[in-house]
């Protein structure tokens, strides 16, 4: 879309592009140090611009929060702002990160729909001169990203494994509720439970199933889970999102109290299972933090064309059950 300027930016702008034809930048390369330098002097010129932000669906109160918060931090520094959700589908994502391209973004905050799928989408829009910061989510791929930030997964998962371990008395039958494949995350905490609760050979894992973050998924999966070994000790899943779908397939077979329940993310639904004893601990993500730094760090990028931190950035998550779940507060402790 054509927008009216006035002369003087107009000038300005022949300027630029005359210098930087005849530096060559006019030169086309797929190098991750061109493309950066292109983001960079693309996005200097761009302060109080838009700040798209996208994330994973809003129905989940993690990517809510997160949306919510960059949202915020990007109108208190002035940005204009989109909010979308590609609901975990690549072919969405694409297409709204076109929509960015299309609306000349200054930024992009993104929690990806794919590691491997993202890749490209990603790299689509750094050719456009448009900056990306990833969110809670890595993709396969470093030098293309400005920054990719997310919770210390495997950390935060090892913290709950250990009380989920601790509280089952290291003995026992168990089961395991996993992420999408195609998330890294899922992997990643499935792992740390692992490494934590492999010490301990007489917990015994019964099943180990996908429910995709889903807890329509996970209450399905934990009813037929629970009719074949109705006589399991505890699960444990990879967020509290299929957690609670466990917590309710539980309940309705009449077994709350009995099975210990372990999730991860530090949603608030999931708090108030902790409060309430139907739920054993979460691990808590900082995902307000989280997407307040990638704002922030979008904004120091668009104004001086270059970032001060380094890509990768991982933060410390925090064990919430009974001890301190009166201290939470949305996605973070007092």
């Amino acid at each position: 879309m054509f927008r009216t300027r006035n002369l003087t930016a107009g000038l300005a702008v022949v300027a630029s592009a005359v210098l930087l034809t005849a530096c060559g930048g006019g030169s086309s390369t797929s190098a991750s140090s061109s493309s950066g330098s292109s983001a960079a002097s693309s996005a200097a010129s761009k302060a109080g611009g838009l700040i798209a932000v996208i994330t994973p669906s809003l129905d989940n109160p993690f990517f809510k929060a997160e949306s919510d918060a960059a949202v915020a931090k990007a109108k208190e520094l002035g940005y204009k702002t989109t909010a979308a959700s590609h609901d975990d589908d690549p072919n969405k994502q694409s297409q709204l990160i076109d929509s960015a391209i299309s609306s000349d973004a200054a930024a992009i905050v993104l929690d990806n729909a794919g590691a491997d799928a993202s890749i490209g989408p990603v790299q689509k829009a750094v050719d456009a001169g448009i900056p990306v910061f990833l969110i809670d989510r890595e993709i396969n791929k470093t030098g293309l990203a400005t920054a990719q930030i997310v919770a210390n997964n495997s950390q935060g998962a090892s913290l709950v494994a250990e009380e989920f371990v601790k509280t089952l008395g290291g003995k026992g039958t168990y089961v395991e509720l996993t992420g999408k494949e195609s998330d890294t995350n899922a992997g990643v905490r499935s792992e740390a439970y692992a490494s934590v609760i492999s010490q301990y050979p007489d917990l015994k894992s019964v099943a180990k199933e996908t429910a995709n973050w889903d807890q329509q998924e996970a209450f399905s999966k934990m009813e037929t889970i629970l009719q074949k070994n109705p006589d399991i000790d505890g699960v444990i899943a990879g967020n509290d999102t299929m957690a609670l779908g466990a917590v309710a397939a539980i309940d309705a077979a009449g077994k709350t109290g009995k099975i210990t329940v372990a999730g991860f993310d530090g949603s608030p639904d999931a708090v108030d299972a902790i409060k309430k004893g139907s739920l054993l601990a979460t691990g808590l993500q900082p995902a307000v933090q989280i997407s307040e730094m990638a704002v922030e760090q979008a904004d120091e990028f668009i104004k001086n064309g270059k970032a001060s931190q380094p890509e990768k950035q991982s933060i410390d998550c925090q064990l919430i059950n009974k001890d301190n779940a009166d201290k939470y507060t949305l996605f973070a402790l007092k």
